[in-house]
């Protein structure tokens, strides 16, 4: 089994968090030996969605709440600013 490049803290949980720059099309490596091919390049420490995330849903990072989609976020995708809204957590 190759080696985890991205951490999942919680079980709750929707994100990852990359350990190493990965490439779109990439490998997402999960700690249980599961891939995920990446839809886009996830940078180091970036966060990476573990499932599909409708429009509106939360953001679970570390068993917390850290935002909600502001779109449709495809399992594999790159979760940053651009699809997430720090500013209406629940």
């Amino acid at each position: 089994m190759m080696k985890p490049n991205v951490i999942i803290i919680n079980p709750l949980d929707n994100v990852a968090i990359a350990l190493e720059d990965i490439s779109e099309g990439g490998d997402v490596r999960l700690p249980d030996g599961a891939p995920i091919r990446a839809l886009a390049a996830i940078p180091y420490s970036h966060k990476v969605a573990l499932t599909d995330i409708p429009e509106g849903e939360n953001i679970v990072k570390y068993g917390e709440i850290i935002g909600k989609a502001t779109e449709t976020i495809h399992k594999g995708q790159w979760v940053h600013t651009h699809n997430l809204n720090i500013d209406n957590k629940r």
